[in-house]
């Protein structure tokens, strides 16, 4: 089934709180988002950091997202302007942008997302411009209301300033990276930290993303207050696919 919603509508879904559920991917070939969007998904965060992608099959990947009709986060590799200049460029619907633990970062970040009031750079000769085909006004005024921000929150630095960071304009969603958080404190302190950043994410109207091992945690989470869901990735879906149908055919005695 087709995804439900248009791309071009995922920032105002996400500010609304609106259900959304999305899956990283790790695989830099087109196919495995193709395949994503046609299942119906809402959205897939093509992985720069932990996978091996680069501008080219970024690109690659955001024209599947394109062709099927699902919007394409990237999780860019370096919070850096020209890192989140190159995959808006090439018509990612937003960025997720990782260690986001200052204020300032916060600020950057949401700045290199929008024209007005920002630092992007101009460009309409690009897919996100349709290659020129986007007056200058037009091209402006969509991209900057249609990009969607979002700040990974996974440092123990960031909760000392997590309310600034909140409050941030132009950030539109916090991902809580508890992997990151587990590794720095622990299970205890990494579930103490979790509800301290929704606590500030409640007070800011937030927006609140997060990765999920099971429908359990899903509903935990949903109850805490995240309303965007991300469950494992392409490579993890085709391992669980792969040994299910190998348990069920690999050995014949047992058909």
């Amino acid at each position: 089934m087709p995804a439900s919603r248009p791309p071009s509508e995922f920032r105002s879904r996400i500010r609304d709180k609106s259900h959304v559920l999305g899956t990283f991917i790790k695989t830099p070939t087109s196919h495995t988002t193709e395949v994503i969007g046609s299942a119906g998904f809402d959205f897939v965060i093509i992985d720069q950091e932990h996978a091996p992608f680069d501008r080219v099959t970024i690109d690659i990947c955001c024209l599947a997202a394109k062709a099927a009709g699902i919007a394409a986060l990237v999780r860019v590799a370096e919070p850096t302007p020209a890192s989140i200049l190159s995959v808006l460029d090439v018509g990612a619907a937003g960025v997720l942008v990782p260690h986001v633990d200052t204020p300032a970062k916060a600020r950057e970040i949401a700045a290199a997302c929008r024209y007005r009031s920002g630092s992007r750079g101009f460009s309409n000769t690009t897919r996100a411009g349709d290659f020129g085909g986007a007056s200058f006004a037009d091209h402006i005024a969509a991209q900057d209301a249609g990009v969607t921000c979002v700040a990974m929150i996974e440092d123990e630095r960031a909760l000392d300033e997590i309310d600034a960071i909140a409050a941030t304009e132009g950030i539109d969603a916090f991902f809580i990276g508890r992997g990151d958080l587990t590794a720095a404190l622990g299970v205890e302190g990494m579930e103490k930290a979790v509800e301290r950043i929704m606590e500030a994410g409640r007070r800011a109207g937030m927006t609140m993303m997060a990765l999920v091992s099971g429908r359990d945690d899903a509903r935990t989470m949903r109850g805490r207050g995240a309303s965007a869901f991300v469950v494992s990735n392409d490579q993890n879906l085709l391992k669980a696919a792969a040994t299910q149908a190998l348990k069920d055919y690999g050995d014949p005695t047992a058909w």
